[in-house]
């Protein structure tokens, strides 16, 4: 007969659940993202601009093309990350892990999903400012005012979790450990 496997994570004790880092640690690590995706952002910028004369020799130098370049790249690196150990480079920083409910990193579909539906904040916002006829600062602020809504909706979980990560069956974790009694002075 083989053995029972654990429903318990692979970070988790028995004793000990798995924590949902604060909502403001999961901000500030999202702004460090932003910070290190600027370099990567930036190198991927100069492979485009390296390529462009050889897609406008071909027609392939096709409005937005940029951009798709950039949400690709932006794939490849959230994607590698997160099903290699759950951690991108600032999720490291911030000791913040993205798993699966069995407690391990998403494989590529998986992580490939939660990417997509990370997005999911952008077209209902877009769409909102597009109707209303915003241009240039008044559209930021309605898609800055879609991705407050889209964080909001955090607190309506009961595990404080991102819609996306519902959506993907995923989950971030708190990987510092748990101040306990003996702990405290």
């Amino acid at each position: 007969m083989p053995a029972a496997t654990s429903a318990t994570p692979a970070n988790a004790t028995p004793d000990r659940a798995p924590r949902t880092p604060a909502l403001r640690r999961r901000l500030t690590c999202m702004l460090y993202e932003g910070v290190l995706l600027f370099g990567v952002l930036m190198a991927a910028s100069a492979i485009y601009l390296l390529a462009r004369p050889l897609l406008q020799r071909y027609g392939l130098d096709r409005p937005y093309v940029d951009q798709a370049w950039m949400f690709v790249v932006l794939a490849v690196y959230f994607t590698w990350f997160w099903q290699r150990n759950g951690q991108t480079l600032a999720m490291q920083t911030w000791r913040i892990r993205l798993e699966t409910a069995a407690g391990r990193p998403p494989r590529w579909p998986q992580a490939l999903l939660r990417y997509m539906l990370a997005w999911l904040w952008l077209p209902p916002a877009a769409a909102m400012g597009h109707a209303l006829g915003l241009t240039r600062g008044p559209f930021v602020g309605a898609l800055a005012a879609g991705l407050l809504i889209w964080i909001a909706l955090a607190w309506l979980d009961p595990r404080r979790q991102f819609l996306h990560d519902r959506l993907a069956g995923t989950r971030l974790t708190d990987l510092r450990p748990a101040a306990g009694p003996a702990s405290r002075p």
